[in-house]
């Protein structure tokens, strides 16, 4: 601890970086201890005092500097390097952060050898090649070994405009597992229309050797991805949470909210575009002790982000009327009435059930079995009572019919085949008695 400390007397010693006082005995564990702890950036050098008169310095012996200095051998230093290749494959790291100087640092002293030096990024650019293709040999095995194989895709777009098709491949395997697999993202430059999204699909297909085992084609209800597996012959199977997201959008409209919506999301915009209103919104959270978050905004393409959207208002509501009504914060926000904070409360009761949607997206499961039920809970749950006022109504009314013409479009004759196999729905109590003997 060469400079780290100095004698004050014989027998006390000062931290130069605190000015704290030690007592010394010729011992320097609890010296250490404190530059470990409180000065972990600054501690350098051996691990005893500088002494007025001199102190022998402990000199490390010609076996501990070869251990520290000698090139790693060669079978740690390849494990290493896959380690760092799969890291940056799976998190979807920058391969130049093999250039990092401080991740260099962090490794040599994981692996006590001062001469490890990373690899070249040409080098990881050929470890990630290789394990890309070791996954696709084993997927590849996976979906020869297998009957059947159903298959879903979507369009998106990246931040920077681009646009890709993404196709994802389940199979269950000889142990009755659901695996899935991301089949290909590759870059499209045509426009998605209906052909080429025919010729899209299939060609995803063909290129992994399925083609013949493909069960279900699943997609979004866009008309053009209907349209396009219309043309193969595929059963489609449509995303019945994409469904069930358009009957929640159309019963907001046609129950005539549209203008406490604007409001809300203008409220929710104005906090997350600006980071100091956000900053005396939760200062505001603080003094009334409520849970620090942020306000969520909705999306139209993302089912329950609009009862997100109500429950954290309502829940901060307290807190963001305080934060709006401060007189240093100006705004020209036009705020909720009485009225249509309790018109929130209602919809957040009404939009409740739509919550079960997340068992139609269960990465994990079988989900096609409990499509029905969960329709079935949903008509229930919106049946309309007396006591229902008008615009609970109409939104009710509208998200209803809505609904049942859309399931009426939806392959309910796999949807029928999956509830019967289910054990949980044997009794078909999710169907109409004139439907149960059918099925």
């Amino acid at each position: 601890m060469d400079g780290q400390f100095i004698f004050k007397t014989e027998k006390v010693v000062v931290c130069q970086h605190c000015k704290r006082e030690f007592q010394y005995h010729r011992s320097s564990s609890s010296l250490s201890y404190h530059l470990r702890t409180k000065h972990a950036f600054t501690a350098r050098g051996s691990d005893r005092p500088k002494s007025q008169v001199g102190v022998n310095q402990r000199q490390p012996t010609l076996v501990a500097l070869l251990e520290t200095n000698q090139q790693m051998e060669r079978g740690k230093n390849d494990a290493i390097t896959n380690a760092i290749a799969h890291w940056i494959a799976m998190n979807g790291r920058p391969i130049n952060i093999v250039a990092d100087e401080g991740l260099q640092d962090v490794l040599r002293v994981a692996t006590g050898n001062k001469s490890y030096t990373l690899p070249s990024r040409k080098v990881i650019d050929g470890r990630i090649s290789d394990l890309y293709n070791h996954e696709k040999s084993k997927i590849q095995q996976l979906l020869d070994s297998a009957d059947w194989v159903a298959l879903t895709a979507d369009y998106w777009t990246s931040l920077a405009n681009h646009s890709y098709l993404g196709v994802t491949g389940h199979i269950i395997d000889s142990m009755w597992v659901l695996r899935s697999f991301a089949l290909t993202v590759h870059h499209v430059e045509d426009r998605h229309y209906s052909e080429a999204c025919a010729e899209h699909f299939p060609s995803v297909a063909q290129a992994w050797g399925v083609y013949g085992k493909v069960t279900t084609f699943g997609t979004d209800n866009a008309r053009n991805m209907t349209a396009a597996v219309g043309q193969l012959p595929f059963e489609h199977m449509p995303c019945i949470a994409h469904i069930l997201q358009l009957s929640v959008n159309k019963a907001l409209t046609e129950s005539a909210v549209d203008n406490v919506l604007v409001k809300c999301r203008k409220i929710v915009g104005h906090f997350k575009h600006s980071p100091a209103n956000n900053i005396e919104l939760k200062d505001q959270q603080i003094r009334l002790k409520l849970k620090e978050r942020s306000l969520i905004q909705d999306v139209s393409t993302r089912w329950n982000s609009t009862l997100q959207m109500f429950e954290q208002l309502l829940e901060n509501e307290e807190a963001v009327l305080a934060t709006l009504g401060q007189p240093s914060h100006k705004h020209k926000l036009e705020l909720l009435a009485d009225s249509e904070w309790e018109k929130l409360r209602v919809f957040q009761t009404l939009l409740e059930p739509s919550r079960y949607a997340d068992l139609l997206g269960g990465e994990h499961h079988i989900s096609c079995s409990v499509v029905l039920p969960t329709l079935c809970h949903l008509f229930r749950a919106m049946t309309v009572s007396e006591d229902d006022p008008l615009y609970v109504v109409k939104f009710k009314t509208a998200f209803t019919t809505d609904l049942q013409s859309r399931q009426e479009k939806c392959n309910l004759h796999w949807l029928y085949l999956a509830t019967a196999l289910d054990p949980r729905f044997k009794k078909f109590k999710c169907l109409p008695k004139e439907t149960r003997g059918e099925v």
